[in-house]
């Protein structure tokens, strides 16, 4: 079992906990872990299916009654030693210091706008306004119902007051079903949305490991309901790719994808449209919704580890936790560069807790190859 030090050390902020996801003693090791938490909210990342359900099954008799338990399928974890996979990793929040409640957001294929939106506001008004308290959202959903867009945009309308960040749940690298825990069931297709209340500092950190080149494609055939480039520059979208990244197109892999992706400038900022794969007819799959006629640049990695410590360092104090939503094309960057051990040290030491998504969620948008996180600092008047 690995616990946060968090725990260990008796700081008041969420605890996490990590447990081999296919042991036999996975339910006791997580309580164990949780122990003494008293949690008004656990997330659990990892799981899948039915697996997932029989661990929800598992620990509810043994949790705070009124205890909100929410998670979801991931493309790895991130735990008390850092990165991991085939684990289980289960955070507390405990009560003393958070309330939360949790909305299934479903039909994500019919995109029923109207009656998302109806569903938040009656939820924010069931939170009292309290000085002493930040509310803040949670967002986690199907990575492969390619919502996330009309998502976040419906949040931001319904709740323009509330900071949303979140990851899209996923299936490894199979890209074949993600699963979604709350309110006791698992789903596929829907998006579970949580809105939390706590009296600690929060603090939304950001990084991306990007910059444009000159190079430039427009998209010249798409199939947006889809994600689906078909053609870059009038040819075929994964020859064209290769030919501007300088690969062969047969070394087109999620590996390469993650070092060369195709950056979409909005709002004055570069955002990646990552691609998850080639199609059979030589299209790209993306993470990310694109239409034709959009201008698209090529990107480079920049350093993967120095900005990333930079952004962690020049918090307040150091966090209690960090709650991560790390894409797993950032993931895959730093296995290649050999950077997967640097980087859960830094994990380790901001106390950084979360999962590998399939896009990640923050001020609106939906963004991919992205690490966007929460940190919760100590309030400035804590004894």
């Amino acid at each position: 079992m690995n616990t946060d030090p968090a725990a260990r050390e008796g700081a008041s902020g969420p605890v996490a906990v990590q447990a081999d996801r296919g042991g036999a003693d996975l339910v006791p090791t997580l309580l164990d872990g949780l122990r003494g938490t008293n949690p008004a909210l656990v997330l659990l990342f990892g799981a899948t299916g039915d697996a997932l359900g029989a661990l929800h099954a598992g620990l509810s008799p043994h949790l705070p009654q009124g205890c909100v338990i929410a998670g979801c399928s991931s493309a790895g974890e991130i735990g008390p030693a850092g990165y991991a996979s085939d684990s289980v990793v289960a955070i507390g929040f405990p009560a003393r210091h958070f309330r939360a409640a949790a909305l299934v957001l479903p039909d994500l294929a019919a995109l029923p706008v109207s009656d998302w939106m109806a569903r938040l506001r009656r939820l924010m008004r069931d939170f009292a306004p309290d000085p002493a308290r930040q509310l803040f959202g949670l967002l986690l959903t199907d990575g492969l119902a390619g919502q996330e867009d009309a998502l976040v945009a419906t949040l931001d309308a319904a709740l323009p007051s509330v900071p949303v960040l979140g990851g899209s749940a996923g299936d490894g690298l199979d890209f074949r079903q993600t699963s979604l825990l709350a309110q006791g069931v698992v789903q596929s297709g829907v998006a579970v949305f949580l809105l939390v209340q706590t009296d600690l500092t929060i603090h939304e950190v950001t990084f991306a490991h990007f910059s444009p080149t000159p190079t430039r494609a427009v998209v010249t055939a798409a199939i947006p309901e889809r994600r689906r480039i078909l053609e870059l520059n009038a040819e075929p979208a994964a020859q064209e790719y290769a030919r501007l990244t300088g690969l062969r197109r047969d070394d087109l892999t999620p590996t390469e994808f993650a070092r060369h992706p195709l950056l979409l400038r909005m709002g004055g900022r570069h955002h990646v449209r990552a691609i998850s794969a080639v199609t059979d007819d030589e299209g790209l799959s993306l993470l990310s919704s694109i239409d034709i006629g959009t201008v698209l640049t090529l990107g480079r990695s920049e350093d993967l580890i120095q900005g990333f410590s930079d952004m962690l360092d020049a918090l307040p104090a150091r966090p209690l936790m960090v709650l991560a939503f790390d894409c797993i094309l950032r993931r895959l960057a730093l296995e290649r560069a050999g950077l997967t051990g640097r980087m859960s040290d830094l994990y380790r030491h901001h106390r950084v807790a979360g999962f590998n998504t399939y896009g990640e969620q923050h001020s609106g948008m939906h963004v991919n190859q992205t690490f966007v996180g929460l940190a919760f600092l100590e309030p400035p008047d804590a004894a």
